[in-house]
């Protein structure tokens, strides 16, 4: 197994990642694929119960340029950056391509809103045929019940799932076995496809600075994740860097 800082991330590409999803979906098997980042590895790191999460995912690409950093000084020169919001649209392009119904779930039902007509638009016979933003306090047995029963009914065989780190992938792997469909936890992919929010210029999410492109727009909301979570990743990386290396 590869490993950043005691938590899994794959060796995996776009085309690789699309490809494992839609041979799961063919099969209708319940499966859920996390994009890691710093964020999801330092939140793994303070929470064994959740790195578990992460570590029994079927499959967790890199999402972060630091990770993807961190494959190429680890021995593997050729790993590029699988990035959730990305990975999204190569797989509803071949979902469009190959009839495979798909579902939304997480945001609020005006991102909801605006993320199916604009996809609607960008894959004209793509079939949406689920679509649910689940309220923010906790769902009751019931609710949650029913909310399994209509992803069944709806035949969706992928859903993309927008709760944000950590709770989309907690929630993915609480459904595991209940939801017979890929789950894909992709973070704020919903608000950028949305035209909700903007995404960091290319040369910056090259460089890795799309973090601080995020801070600048959401200082209050991000500060935390950014100005504590970032050092300390920086120093842990090193340490496992040099672990590696001394074996």
């Amino acid at each position: 197994m590869n490993s950043i800082i005691g938590t899994r991330v794959d060796l995996t590409s776009y085309s690789h990642a699309t490809g494992m999803v839609f041979d799961w979906s063919m099969r209708r098997e319940s499966c859920y694929v996390c994009a890691a980042n710093v964020h999801m590895l330092m939140e793994a790191y303070d929470s064994p119960e959740y790195r578990e999460i992460i570590n029994s995912a079927d499959l967790v690409t890199p999402d972060g340029m630091p990770l993807v950093w961190m494959l190429r000084l680890k021995g593997y020169p050729d790993q590029q950056r699988v990035y959730g919001p990305m990975l999204m649209l190569h797989v509803l392009e071949s979902a469009e391509r190959a009839n495979v119904p798909v579902g939304f779930y997480g945001s609020s039902p005006e991102v909801l809103q605006a993320l199916t007509a604009r996809m609607q638009t960008q894959f004209p016979d793509l079939k949406i045929v689920y679509s649910f933003s689940p309220p923010f306090r906790e769902m009751s047995q019931e609710e949650d019940g029913r909310v399994i029963e209509n992803i069944s009914a709806s035949g969706a065989r992928i859903l993309f799932v927008g709760l944000g780190c950590p709770k989309q992938e907690r929630w993915m792997a609480e459904h595991y076995g209940k939801v017979k469909a890929v789950m894909l936890g992709v973070g704020a992919a919903f608000d950028f496809h949305a035209g909700v929010k903007s995404q960091a210029p290319a040369w910056m999410q090259k460089i890795g600075l799309e973090w601080f492109y995020r801070f600048a727009t959401e200082p209050r909301r991000l500060w935390r994740r950014y100005l504590y979570n970032n050092p300390r990743f920086v120093f842990l990386a090193i340490l496992d860097l040099l672990g590696y290396w001394l074996r």
